[in-house]
């Protein structure tokens, strides 16, 4: 990797070199946050990474839950992989600016958080919890006997209703609420389904038995369960409010495996009491929820499994060696989704920008002017930034990507 900049009026990011091996074998560094699993980390050759705890000068940030506000930015970090889906933990205005790419994992909990929902559904349908802290209740009886005639008496108290036949409402359709449609199918349930946003690949995961609504409060109106998967940002925060929640179906069930910032838990407890909401189940447990009859609170553990967190972790790791080895981008939350077949024998170039106009067409003339040929390209943008991917036949020199440097609203550069 060579040196990298950034252009006037930004503050300099010189990259410090990796270390080689004989070979000239490429050495990278990936700081690693939290307890990844072991089969993430052995997604790093050896004989080409180093990666730990302590790493100094990091090209990489590889973490779970870890929060990185505050937490100095090292001048050589050029990504950060969260082996999750949400990263409200990673401060992804603030690394955008320095041309730091932020990856994350959507899906790879997905099956894990599907089957939580599962439980929560069937928690709140039947008197489950309550029947079994009863039948906990009977530890002192000695005779079964005795204890058989006490719990078919007391059944009765735990009677709930079947999931079959009954309307689950979801909204966020992505990886985990599409999984979580086809799971209520497969259950006999009526399923609609609401996301302003649905990207077309999303769109082809969704069953065509899913009926879309038009705007959450037609949705609300008509579910008996209704499952919340979407991210915690500006738009969703307290989307479930009394405003929403006053057109809820009578005793609908409300599930939070998502996000705690999405619904305003003042507002559930209002609708609970009101005898509108029927009950809520949460991943998220705060201390106004606690011992409240209708509502079933778990301690966060929706992705909670051993196969949630290795799949997270290989597919963090999967994204960052192809980042630092080839300058491809996948599941970025602030970078557009690039790759490049590699043209054998050449040395690529990537680069960031702001996007406006005019940058790429700077950039490509400095290679003209030098004489440097390109073999292969490709541009792509999203939001404000974009991102370049440029083989060229030979390795360019230090002048060559200083003069790229220098171009105004590029913000890094780097030589692969």
């Amino acid at each position: 990797m060579a040196g990298l900049g950034l252009s006037a009026g930004r503050r300099l990011i010189p990259v410090i070199p990796p270390i080689t091996y004989p070979g000239h074998i490429a050495m990278y560094k990936v700081r690693t946050y939290n307890k990844i699993s072991i089969k993430g980390l052995d997604r790093f050759p050896r004989q080409s990474y180093e990666v730990g705890s302590d790493i100094a000068h990091p090209d990489a940030f590889l973490l779970r839950s870890q929060k990185l506000q505050g937490i100095d930015v090292p001048a050589s970090l050029l990504a950060v992989a969260r082996a999750g889906a949400g990263v409200n933990n990673v401060p992804v205005a603030e690394y955008s600016k320095q041309g730091i790419v932020v990856f994350n994992t959507p899906g790879a909990n997905a099956n894990a958080v599907k089957e939580l929902v599962m439980a929560g559904m069937l928690l709140s349908a039947r008197g489950i919890v309550d029947g079994m802290n009863y039948v906990q209740s009977l530890a002192d009886l000695k005779d079964p006997a005795e204890m058989s005639p006490l719990v078919e008496k007391a059944k009765s108290r735990f009677a709930g209703h079947e999931i079959r036949g009954k309307t689950i409402g979801i909204v966020g359709l992505g990886a985990i609420g599409s999984m979580v449609a086809d799971m209520a199918l497969a259950m006999g349930m009526t399923v609609i389904g609401f996301d302003p946003v649905l990207s077309i690949d999303a769109a082809w995961r969704l069953s065509n038995e899913v009926s879309r609504m038009e705007n959450l409060q037609s949705l609300l109106a008509r579910s008996d369960y209704v499952s919340l998967h979407v991210p915690a940002v500006d738009a969703t925060r307290h989307m479930l409010n009394d405003d929403t929640l006053a057109v809820i179906k009578p005793g609908a069930v409300l599930l939070n495996f998502a996000r705690d910032a999405i619904v305003d838990s003042a507002a559930v407890l209002r609708s609970l009491d009101s005898g509108r909401l029927g009950k809520y189940v949460c991943d998220f447990p705060e201390p106004a929820l606690l011992g409240h009859p209708r509502i079933i609170a778990m301690p966060h553990i929706g992705a909670s499994t051993e196969e949630s967190e290795e799949n997270c972790a290989v597919m963090a790791a999967n994204q960052l060696v192809d980042y630092l080895e080839n300058g491809h981008i996948v599941n970025s939350v602030n970078f557009p989704k690039i790759s490049m077949e590699r043209s054998p024998g050449t040395s690529r170039i990537t680069f960031s920008n702001d996007n406006v106009s005019g940058v790429l067409g700077h950039v490509l003339s400095i290679l003209a002017n030098h004489q440097v040929n390109v073999v292969d390209m490709m541009n792509k943008s999203r939001g404000e930034l974009a991102f370049n991917i440029v083989d060229v036949e030979k390795k360019p020199c230090e002048e060559v990507i200083n003069a790229i440097k220098a171009v105004e609203r590029v913000i890094r550069v780097r030589v692969i």
